[in-house]
């Protein structure tokens, strides 16, 4: 891809949004100044793999501008990884995994099914990372609903966005990787009928919006992923992306999020220098690994966020 040509889309995809009147002002804050000092960390049960992670993760950053948090846990090793692990970002569309958690999970406390529209959106949500769905899902169910699924899903850090923003719901790798954790392994909080029907989901997800944590997963892996990305006015492009992967003698979950991108390529290349660093190491033995295509431009519409100038309309010609 080109910069333009994605800066070029992503002002369309803005400026068609400030018309409809979905945009608002917004004031920013700062990213906390310890976050260039912050070192990757990795425990594990298996000899030597956090050594290994630790210093290939931090060569896979190296040199690069973006703002990063990662964590990683494998269960077959016992390995965990972190960085950044408590630092917020804007969601942009990662906050879809768990706006479906949240359906299944209120859905299962009545014991009521999905009816075919909640399967629609949530199918739309999910694959094509639709916005109008996600809207439509988030609506129906309220923050104050959001709210009490993060509060039992153990998502301590995570704020949903205020005024139907969810694009701006402020999110952890910690609790990224605590969803992931909760889709993954049976518990109390997600019915496992829930947690197949998501991640069938997230395994469905357009082949153009399946790069990030997936990249050097093995072949033959199953893949189960959603990212997301955003450009605003301060901190750049944040770029996103969470993954689940089963199968060759794993069951392991990553999350990479940045900020502070100049492009989203930039943010894509750092996701997955990270991720192929991950699936090496984790995976020694193997020598072939597949490889994941950077779409050429966002597939995805942008998040609806509060980012225009008060009392300025911009018109764009509909995509």
């Amino acid at each position: 891809m080109t910069t333009s040509r994605t800066a070029g889309r992503a002002r369309a995809a803005l400026c068609a949004a400030v018309a409809a009147g979905v945009l608002a002002p917004i004031s920013f804050a700062a990213a906390p100044a310890s976050a260039a000092t912050a070192q990757v960390s990795c425990t594990s049960g298996r000899a030597g793999l956090a050594a290994k992670l630790t210093k290939d993760i931090t060569a896979a950053l190296k040199g690069r501008a973006s703002t990063v948090s990662m964590a990683l846990y494998d269960r077959t090793t016992k390995t965990t990884c972190t960085l950044r692990a408590t630092t917020k970002y804007d969601s942009a569309s990662i906050v879809k995994a768990t706006v479906l958690a949240t359906l299944l999970w209120d859905n299962a406390k009545t014991g009521r099914h999905l009816t075919q529209r909640e399967v629609d959106l949530s199918t739309k949500m999910i694959t094509k990372s639709d916005n109008d769905a996600t809207t439509a899902l988030w609506k129906q169910l309220g923050v104050a609903k959001v709210n009490a699924f993060l509060k039992a899903a153990g998502m301590t850090h995570t704020v949903p966005g205020s005024g139907g923003y969810w694009g701006l719901t402020q999110i952890t790798a910690q609790d990224q990787q605590r969803l992931l954790s909760l889709l993954t392994s049976k518990n109390s909080v997600l019915t496992t009928a829930s947690r197949s029907y998501e991640l069938g989901l997230m395994k469905k997800v357009v082949s153009s919006q399946r790069w990030g944590t997936p990249a050097g997963a093995l072949t033959g892996t199953t893949v189960q992923v959603k990212n997301g990305w955003l450009q605003r006015a301060t901190h750049g492009w944040r770029v996103h992306s969470i993954g689940a992967f089963t199968g060759n003698g794993h069951d392991y979950a990553l999350t990479v999020l940045t900020q502070d991108n100049k492009t989203m390529s930039d943010g894509v290349n750092t996701i997955q220098a990270v991720a192929r660093a991950v699936h090496k190491d984790l995976n020694p033995r193997i020598m072939h690994a597949a490889t994941f295509a950077v779409p050429s431009a966002p597939q995805e519409a942008l998040p609806p966020v509060p980012e225009a100038p008060a009392g300025r309309m911009l018109t764009a010609r509909p995509r």
